[in-house]
């Protein structure tokens, strides 16, 4: 009784309490599921697998938000989105947050009326070519032929970089993944560009013989990758943001989906905080004190997520690299859950 009491009023001086509602919260409860926009077939990000789930980094993140508001990773709605009407979609309110690979921007996050809720892929756009054509370096594609999707950042990086390296190229513009990589497989264009994390994928799972096409070693752009959500609505964005900094931090503290019921029982005040064992921080978000202990249990820590889908010992073998957790070289750095 007496540890309730200090609780409380330790909770008081710190100023936690219930959130307040907001009508993107209040609409995803009362449908009793979260709709998550895609992408339309990334693998390691978001791809249907053999039985048509959606699998990747992006797609465990949804199932986490789900497992967070509604203790089942089940209850969530994936929306494929394209290039071109993602953002809408998110403005209209056809989706409840954005999880694909898209690139925070000021533009985006001003002009379209977005809100960033942390990055969960650090990025940078890259070429991929073919072994035959010799070519090593970006600046060796002077007057390439190259495949783009039209309205994204690459879109305006590559031009920028051209420019400012005084070579030409000619845009193949295509928006559908499938068609963009046929058309390079078919030899429409000389190289594509993308994120390099997309050039991976698609060369370790959309073209025959991988090992004959090189990504080239230069990052021309920043892409920090992170779910998006509306403005206006400060709860939904708290939940998702926090959502994703909580599986950040799980990794941090070692806590798993394998180990994540052993740790309820860790003496380690930050870890109580996390697990709900501490109360008054799900209340803080609106949600049930064990909102991140069913998340870990759900999908695992950020690093189980990245590992399963997009690293060694995925079948698109990228290293951690900046996706490594801050204290091993990386820039994965949740805030204080606290």
């Amino acid at each position: 009784m007496l540890r309730n009491l200090l609780l409380g009023a330790c909770l008081a001086l710190t100023g936690i309490g219930a959130a307040a509602a907001g009508p993107s919260f209040d609409a995803v409860k009362a449908r009793g599921s979260v709709v998550c926009g895609v992408n339309q077939g990334v693998a390691g990000f978001s791809a249907p697998d053999s039985r048509g789930e959606y699998r990747g980094l992006d797609a465990d993140f949804c199932r986490a938000l789900a497992a967070a508001i509604f203790g089942d990773p089940t209850k969530v709605r994936f929306v494929a989105t394209s290039s071109q009407n993602r953002f809408t979609m998110l403005q209209s309110g056809e989706i409840d947050v954005l999880a694909r690979n898209a690139t925070q921007t000021l533009v985006r996050d001003t002009s379209l009326g977005l809100n960033m809720a942390g990055v969960n892929f650090y990025d940078g756009q890259g070429f991929l070519v073919r072994r035959s054509s010799g070519v090593t370096a970006a600046r060796q594609l002077d007057g390439a032929t190259v495949c783009i999707q039209p309205g994204t950042t690459s879109e305006l990086n590559i031009a920028d970089y051209f420019r400012a390296n005084n070579i030409r190229f000619t845009p193949v513009l295509i928006e559908r993944p499938d068609e963009f990589v046929a058309a390079y497989a078919a030899g429409r264009c000389d190289a594509m560009t993308q994120d390099a994390s997309q050039l991976a994928s698609y060369r370790a799972t959309a073209l025959q013989n991988p090992q004959d096409h090189v990504l080239l070693p230069e990052r021309i752009s920043k892409e920090p990758l992170g779910p998006m959500v509306r403005h206006g609505d400060d709860q939904w964005f708290d939940v998702v943001k926090w959502v994703l900094a909580g599986l950040i931090e799980a990794e941090e503290q070692d806590i798993t989906q394998a180990n994540v019921e052993a740790r309820l029982r860790d003496p380690n005040p930050g870890v109580q905080r996390m697990l709900g064992v501490t109360a008054g921080f799900g209340r803080a978000l609106g949600l049930e004190e064990r909102w991140l202990f069913n998340a870990i249990k759900a999908v695992g820590n950020y690093g189980e997520s990245f590992e399963r889908h997009l690293g060694s010992g995925s079948p698109i073998g990228l290293p951690r690299g900046l996706n490594d957790l801050w204290t091993r070289g990386g820039l994965m750095y949740a805030l204080p859950l606290r």
